[in-house]
């Protein structure tokens, strides 16, 4: 298990840009695959990234695909979400997520605390 702490959200006008950090405690840190997740109000937490730990591969929820980027940088153990064009709809707190063994929806091993990010139309 890795220990995650996530941080850069904030309030953005529609349109609008963001860059979360998701930084990873420890070498082993870098055979975890990556992952954002999100949840609003009222609403079950929803998968929105995530990076495979070779770096390459990538999966994206359809609705931020060519909006968000995610990146890594296995020497600063870190992993980032790039939000660009940001909605109303994709405010919600978000969570950075590690798992050694799953890539995608499922992946649950280890979370960050969450930052918030709010979008004002």
């Amino acid at each position: 298990q890795v220990q995650l702490v996530d941080a850069g959200g904030g309030l953005v006008q529609a349109g609008g840009s963001l860059r979360l950090s998701c930084a990873a405690s420890g070498r082993t840190a870098n055979i975890y695959h990556m992952g954002w997740f999100r949840q609003s109000p009222g609403k079950e937490r929803e998968f929105v990234a995530a990076i495979h730990w070779n770096g390459r591969t990538t999966n994206y929820l359809e609705s931020v695909r060519g909006r968000f980027t995610i990146s890594r940088d296995n020497a600063k153990y870190t992993a980032y979400l790039q939000m660009n064009r940001l909605k109303p709809e994709d405010t919600a707190v978000y969570y950075c997520v590690a798992d050694r063994n799953v890539f995608g929806p499922t992946m649950r091993d280890s979370w960050g605390q969450g930052t918030q990010v709010t979008v004002s139309s």
